[in-house]
């Protein structure tokens, strides 16, 4: 049976959908680790608790959703194809899912993106069609490659079973550490906050949450106080993993129902973040996922006193680059 992005639509995820992605994820994706640093700690005078989610198959949270858009559409009958448009994690996650599950994938890619996600990807066999993003239009060329190849579009925040899938990150979260009072994720299409939101709202009612995106690219800050969703042109961040210049329409009614709030971190916060991650715990976190941390680690939110789960979303950055961000500052 075809399954096509149109019967997606109007479907909003909920927690019942996470619990069903767990289900289907469970001994594919790895249960990351949660880290503490005491330093951490001290600074901020909070107990901090990171999801290391750069551990994560592919080497970021992406894997989640992807495996589980892609068994849901197998478990309907589907054995098309997929295309799936990313700067990269997601790019990689469905290549890598695909691959596991006998499935073609073809990724339509920015011309700009980090070589080793490009490379990542296509070492996962997926075929690699590369854009301009900032003159053309990812989304429609993805939907015309979907229709040649009579595949299906998996977009990479705007879907349902994605965003399921994102919120098991949670889940594991809370279960090793019991209640938070506030949680923290990165934010860029808002799959990953969406997710959150659904698993955070039955297993941790009591956590404020909050999303965090690049100073440069604050579209979901202005849709959350604005209460529509706001398109802004394509940002410039180091955060390479949320340019994007809206959020997703299914995650959207989740994150006006249940996110406290969203602030901004600028680049040079991340290089910080990134520095204090490899200097002081030893891992490396590419600049989108330490969006989070940075709002953390440089104050920009009032932590003290409190339990804080904080999403560390991935860890894919080519090394040179990483170097030279950290040799700027």
């Amino acid at each position: 049976m075809a399954v096509s992005a149109a019967d997606e639509a109007l479907r909003i995820p909920t927690f019942d959908d996470v619990q069903m992605a767990r289900n289907r994820i469970a001994g594919i994706a790895h249960r990351t680790p949660v880290l503490t640093s005491r330093t951490a700690d001290a600074a901020t005078g909070a107990r901090l608790f990171f999801k290391a989610e750069n551990f994560q198959r592919g080497g970021a949270f992406k894997f989640r959703g992807a495996y589980n858009a892609i068994a849901a559409l197998r478990e309907k009958g589907s054995r098309q194809g997929v295309v799936a448009f990313s700067s990269g994690n997601h790019a990689q996650a469905i290549a890598y899912a695909a691959r596991l599950q006998g499935v073609a994938a073809t990724i339509v890619m920015p011309a700009d993106a980090p070589d080793m996600k490009v490379a990542a990807t296509r070492g996962y066999g997926a075929d690699v069609v590369f854009y301009d993003r900032y003159k053309e239009d990812r989304s429609a060329i993805s939907a015309r490659l979907a229709a040649e190849r009579g595949a299906v579009l998996i977009p990479p925040f705007d879907h349902a079973d994605v965003i399921a899938g994102q919120g098991t990150a949670i889940l594991e979260l809370i279960e090793e550490v019991g209640e938070l009072d506030l949680i923290v994720t990165p934010l860029g299409g808002g799959g990953l906050l969406g997710g959150t939101a659904l698993a955070a709202r039955e297993r941790s009612p009591g956590a404020a949450i909050v999303g965090v995106e690049p100073e440069a690219g604050n579209d979901g800050q202005q849709s959350l106080r604005q209460g529509r969703i706001v398109e802004i042109a394509i940002p410039k961040s180091i955060a390479d993993g949320a340019l994007t210049p809206s959020i997703g329409a299914h995650n959207f009614p989740i994150i006006q129902r249940a996110v406290a709030d969203i602030v901004t971190v600028s680049d040079a916060q991340l290089v910080e973040t990134m520095r204090f991650f490899g200097e002081r715990m030893k891992i490396v976190v590419e600049p989108t996922g330490c969006l989070a941390a940075a709002a953390v680690l440089e104050g920009v939110l009032a932590c003290a006193g409190k339990r804080v789960g904080i999403v560390l979303s991935g860890g894919n950055v080519d090394l040179a680059t990483y170097g030279a961000l950290l040799q700027a500052t």
